[in-house]
């Protein structure tokens, strides 16, 4: 038969059977029939491009968002957000900022590529990223709404009051997203365990008082502030009752702590976690905070500044911070 004699199938049934293939091919992939005259079978979509198609609906510190479940291109603005990530085995494909404590170093590395600071995103370098899921969280929360506007993004909330509760629940969060549940459980039940057996040697080693020291200045902190957590979790009772609870504490003099004459001063040099010149020893080695129990007994805990300012609820930072507390009173052993 010549081409000429080839009569044209109608345009409308070409597109007609297009639109079928694609319908179809969006839950399941047609398998050729064995036998000749067979009908086509249904299969099922692999593992693997289900979980592409597959969404979780997230609560977070700012509402309520639709993500993909194991997102692969994942952006972290937020430190203790991933520190959570590291410590469930999730890998990310770009960080914020360029300091990071010893036990995320590997993320200083030239592969994980910078997407802006802590406060400020560089948007044109996550554009080029497409990212399928952004984080973010304490410094980066007020940037939610634009970077949301580029790909799905949570917010993961700060702890204070209630601070390993919120710990707890940012790692099942984030553990819901990544399907890592079970990973989650077996962190949290080990971070649990270590605090109560904090607590009973911390409950009756005497009282302490929390300050940071930045600038020349000194704050103090009590149970329900941003470092509440070594009252309230790890069980020191409190030296100086009534404090404010606001997120930058209460401004307090040498005076304040040779009054309080706490049992243990753990010191938090906000200026060391920055990259600064700490001057928190220079700051407390004066005549009046020498007068006080922690400073004749030897019990001035100068506690990692990245872990307990810079990263704050990372569940791999509090545990560290745990340890430090836990091997201070050891080393000060009645």
């Amino acid at each position: 038969m010549s081409t000429s004699d080839r009569r044209p199938f109608p345009l409308i049934a070409i597109l007609g059977v297009v639109a079928v293939v694609a319908v179809i091919g969006v839950a399941v992939k047609l398998r050729q029939p064995s036998e000749e005259g067979a009908a086509p079978v249904a299969e099922a979509l692999s593992p693997e491009a289900a979980a592409k198609q597959a969404t979780v609906t997230v609560k977070h510190a700012q509402g309520t968002t639709v993500v993909p479940l194991k997102p692969q291109r994942v952006i972290v603005f937020d430190l203790a957000a991933l520190d959570i990530l590291q410590a469930l085995g999730v890998e990310v494909a770009g960080v914020a900022g360029d300091q990071f404590p010893l036990h995320l170093a590997p993320f200083a590395d030239a592969k994980y590529p910078r997407m802006g600071t802590l406060f400020e995103p560089n948007y044109e370098a996550i554009h080029a990223a497409r990212p399928d899921l952004i984080i973010t969280g304490g410094r980066s929360s007020a940037k939610y709404a634009s970077l949301s506007r580029i790909a799905p993004t949570v917010d993961v909330p700060m702890g204070g009051a209630r601070y390993i509760d919120t710990v707890v629940a940012n790692t099942q969060m984030l553990a819901q997203i990544f399907g890592k549940e079970e990973k989650a459980r077996e962190l949290v039940d080990g971070l649990r365990q270590s605090l109560a057996k904090l607590k009973e040697t911390t409950a009756s080693r005497g009282k302490g008082l929390v300050v940071l020291v930045t600038g020349g200045r000194v704050s103090a902190y009590g149970p329900g502030s941003r470092f509440g957590v070594l009252h309230e979790d790890f069980g020191v009772p409190v030296a100086a009752e009534g404090l404010s609870a606001s997120l930058h504490g209460e401004a307090i003099g040498s005076e304040f702590i040779r009054e309080k004459n706490p049992d243990w001063l753990f010191v938090i040099d906000r200026d060391a976690s920055m990259g600064q010149q700490g001057g928190a020893k220079q700051v407390l080695d004066n005549e009046l905070v020498r007068q006080t129990t922690a400073w004749t007994k030897g019990q001035v805990v100068y506690l990692d500044p990245l872990n307990a300012y810079l990263i704050g609820g990372g569940i791999q930072a509090v545990s560290r911070l745990r340890d430090q507390v836990a091997e201070a009173y050891s080393a000060r052993a009645p």
